[in-house]
Order: C-alpha cells, then sequence, then structure tokens
C-alpha cells in the first residue's frame, strides 16, 4: 500500500490518536492482495466499485459494490480486491466500537453513509476531537451500528475433518466428488459429517458448496472474465445451469447483479487531496 509515493505502514493507523480515521482508497492496478496481518483498531473496508474479497480463520466475506466488510480490532485476517477497486477505509477505536459486530460481518452501504465516509475521508487524521468534525465521526459511528448486514460470507468449519473438506472443496470448487466419497475421506459417516457440518456453518454441505461457487464466481465476473469461462472453471455443464443456481441463491443473474451494484453509485467518487491511497 502506497501514499504520497512512500510504502504505507499498516500498523500507521494504531499511532494516530484519533478514535476514528477515514481514507479514501485508490488503486494502482486492477487487483491487490494484503497478506495476513492484524492491527489494534477496527476496520471496516467499503467497496464503492470492484470487489473485495476478506478471509480469516472462521469465514470467508465477499463485499460487492456499495457494501462494506466489517473486522473488529486485533482480528488477523487478509484481504484481496478485482475489478478497479476504490473505496474508502475506516479504522475505529475498539473502546467506542460497542456498537458494531465483535466479529467480522458485512453490511449495505446507504447513499447517506456513503456520502458521509467520503466527507469524513476529507478531514484530517488529528482532527478536533471536540469539535464539528468529532460530531461528524459520532454520526458515521451511528450510521455504521445502524447499517443492515449482508449475506455474502462462507462460514468455515472448526472440526479438522470438515475444515479439511471445506479447504478442499475451495482449492478444487469443480471437484464433483459426491457426499459419501467425502466422508469417507475425512474418516466419517455420511450422516454424522453432514449433520456436524451444519451445526457448526449453518449449511448444508451442499447449500455451503453453493455458496462458495458464488464467491468464487464474483470476483472472476469482475474480472471481466465470461459466464461461460466461470461456470467452466466452477464445474457447470452450461452456463445456463450456473446462471440458474445464481439466480435461485442470489435473487438475480450475475450480470445483473453486479450491474445492479454498481448503478447505485451516485457520482464518481471523490477522494480528497492528499488522503489518497494506494494498494500495490
Amino acid at each position: 500500500m502506497l501514499v504520497g509515493g512512500e510504502v504505507f505502514d499498516a500498523a500507521y493507523v494504531d499511532r494516530i490518536d484519533s478514535p476514528i480515521i477515514v481514507i479514501g482508497l485508490g488503486m494502482a492496478t486492477d487487483s491487490w492482495e494484503h497478506p495476513i496481518h492484524s492491527h489494534r483498531k477496527a476496520q471496516l473496508i467499503f467497496a464503492d466499485t470492484g470487489l473485495i474479497t476478506v478471509e480469516t480463520e472462521e469465514c470467508v466475506w465477499v463485499v460487492p459494490p456499495q457494501s462494506a466488510v466489517w473486522i473488529p480490532g486485533g482480528m488477523v485476517h487478509r484481504a484481496r480486491n478485482s475489478g478497479d477497486p476504490k473505496g474508502f477505509a475506516v479504522f475505529i477505536e475498539p473502546r467506542i466500537a460497542g456498537a458494531l459486530p465483535d466479529t467480522c460481518s458485512t453490511m449495505a452501504v446507504s447513499p447517506f453513509l456513503r456520502a458521509l465516509l467520503e466527507r469524513t475521508a476529507a478531514l484530517p487524521s488529528e482532527y478536533d476531537s471536540f469539535g464539528p468534525q468529532a460530531r461528524l465521526m459520532g454520526v458515521l459511528l451511528d450510521e455504521l451500528a445502524a447499517a443492515p448486514p449482508e449475506w455474502l460470507h462462507l462460514p468455515m468449519p472448526s472440526d479438522p475433518r470438515l475444515r479439511k473438506l471445506a479447504d478442499a472443496m475451495l482449492a478444487t470448487p469443480s471437484d464433483h466428488t459426491t457426499l459419501d466419497q467425502w466422508a469417507g475421506r475425512v474418516g466419517m459417516s455420511e450422516r454424522n459429517m453432514a449433520r456436524l457440518f451444519v451445526s457448526e456453518t449453518g449449511l448444508s454441505v451442499s447449500k455451503w458448496r453453493r455458496h462458495m461457487h458464488i464467491i468464487t464466481a464474483l470476483p472472476l465476473l469482475a474480472q471481466g472474465q465470461t459466464i461461460q469461462s466461470v461456470a467452466d472453471e466452477l464445474g457447470y455443464d452450461s452456463p445456463g445451469a450456473f446462471v440458474t443456481m445464481f439466480r435461485k441463491e442470489v435473487g438475480a443473474p450475475p450480470r445483473r447483479f453486479l450491474a445492479e451494484r454498481t448503478a447505485n453509485i451516485r457520482a464518481p467518487l471523490n477522494i480528497p487531496s492528499g488522503g489518497f491511497y494506494e494498494y500495490q
């Protein structure tokens, strides 16, 4: 990550005294990946355009345009982006983030909240903690706490046998191995494997696999891949079969889903001078 042509230290935000910091993000490339790390302050990443994927030990989160991902302070995670990514990052002292989730989560961003992000990103990092700027940050905190949740996440099981199954599916999303075959590979009966998987993730193995396909497909589509190539990569017999699955799970076909998200952008992103960060 760069700022002003210099390498940006992720721990930099932890050294700033201000309880809330908002940064406009502009990306130097069409995609980036930030390796495994953590910081004391909680973080929110908003995707104005492009697509963000955040991975923790417990879950994989996908953030489409006009959504955000919340990462509690101290949580170990890694993040990547694709598809002409721009947006904002918010860093919040954990002591004032009590109204926000204590686990990683995604949330929808309203036009008003987006406008607040743009306005507060123009403030200096060391703003007046008792004046109008602080009150504006307080409104931002209230709006973040009130933002409705999004569903685009993939819960990961903690049982070592089920984690082996989930990791294998993620590594090879086109694999058509049956549940009985998977159960044999991880040393469980199919019935016990299915029960424990639902208990740990809230999803059946088949439902989890469909969610995994959606979460895998969205970054590929954001990069400009065709429906045909994505369907092939995920092991579908035809593009139509993939589109049908996507529509049933999401409520819209993939291209429309991304187009509607992008259409919600009211105006070009105005990243303030002096607050423009670039991911490399």
